[in-house]
């Protein structure tokens, strides 16, 4: 039997995030609205090339398929009407993705119904949109163009966090921006490393996958030929002796991670090139501009480091 929506790990993501729209997107912009929706109609049989977020959707979705609670759900948050937005259900019919769920919006802004629909995260490649969404507290992230291949074999999800901006407040990245001073960065958070962070806009995710995976766990306990389908990282600029204040608040959120890299100011892509996660997510471009280059990577628009 199903879980209601309230218990799932739901997951709302724009038609621009999840397929590649970009030639659909020029016509709108050079011809206007009329020769998008012939354009659409026209092809609304062919269906439309994956986009960034596609194989993290695609892998989300395949943990239904062997947990029959179905503790996933994916919904389509559209800016399209339902008529120019049917070719978007074609593609999801064709990649035998399951989504039933939508809400097709005519122009408007879709970041204000993703608490409607109990989402953990909002994914989209309108920046606007992502940054409406964090800006009232919802738990968004905008996808980057990237030009890495997908493995369809590949059954393992994998995701990837960093923390501070993503999983807890700026409360201690602020310290740092602010001052400069890395000594004084590393003394306070040495001071309160017993305290826990406040929550950033995507703990609730974390926690989400992390009840899923305790699920698997005990799966896999039960049935020695059963292997997990989900790993999660955190990749942080954070080393000793910020270090412990991260597990502080993992502690008392109750979570584990299954790998964790302290890289001291490090490029992460070194880590990611290594561990290929199907999406990671970030809040300073700094480290994205490498990252994106190499795995599905998502700005999360959050703190001190993306205030204008």
């Amino acid at each position: 039997m199903p879980f209601p929506i309230e218990q799932k790990l739901v997951v709302a993501i724009a038609s621009s995030a999840l397929f590649d729209l970009r030639d659909a997107d020029r016509i709108f912009r050079e011809e206007g609205l009329d020769a998008y929706r012939q354009h659409q109609r026209a092809h609304q049989d062919k269906p439309l090339a994956c986009g960034v977020a596609f194989p993290f959707i695609r892998q989300l979705l395949r943990i239904n398929e062997v947990d029959e609670g179905e503790p996933v759900e994916v919904v389509l948050l559209s800016r399209n009407d339902p008529d120019t937005g049917l070719r978007v259900f074609k593609s999801i019919e064709h990649y035998g993705l399951g989504i039933t769920r939508g809400a097709f919006l005519n122009g408007r802004s879709p970041w204000r119904y993703v608490r409607a629909y109990e989402a953990s995260l909002f994914l989209s490649a309108n920046r606007n949109d992502v940054k409406e969404a964090i800006m009232n507290g919802h738990p968004a992230g905008l996808v980057l163009e990237s030009t890495q291949t997908d493995d369809p074999d590949d059954r393992e999800l994998r995701v990837a966090f960093d923390f501070d901006g993503v999983l807890a407040d700026d409360e201690a990245e602020r310290i740092y921006q602010e001052t400069g001073d890395l000594a004084k960065y590393h003394s306070s958070e040495k001071e309160q490393a017993s305290r826990p962070l406040n929550p950033g806009p995507l703990k609730e995710l974390l926690e989400k996958i992390a009840h899923i995976q305790q699920t698997e766990l005990k799966r896999a306990e039960a049935d020695s030929s059963y292997e997990p389908m989900i790993r999660t990282a955190i990749i942080t600029a954070r080393n000793a002796p910020a270090h412990e204040r991260m597990i502080t608040t993992l502690r008392h959120r109750g979570i584990t991670v299954d790998e964790t890299f302290f890289m001291g100011g490090m490029d992460k892509s070194r880590i990611l090139d290594v561990f290929r996660p199907h999406i990671f997510f970030d809040d300073q471009k700094v480290h994205l501009d490498t990252a994106s280059g190499i795995v599905p990577s998502v700005h999360v628009p959050f703190g001190v480091t993306n205030e204008d």
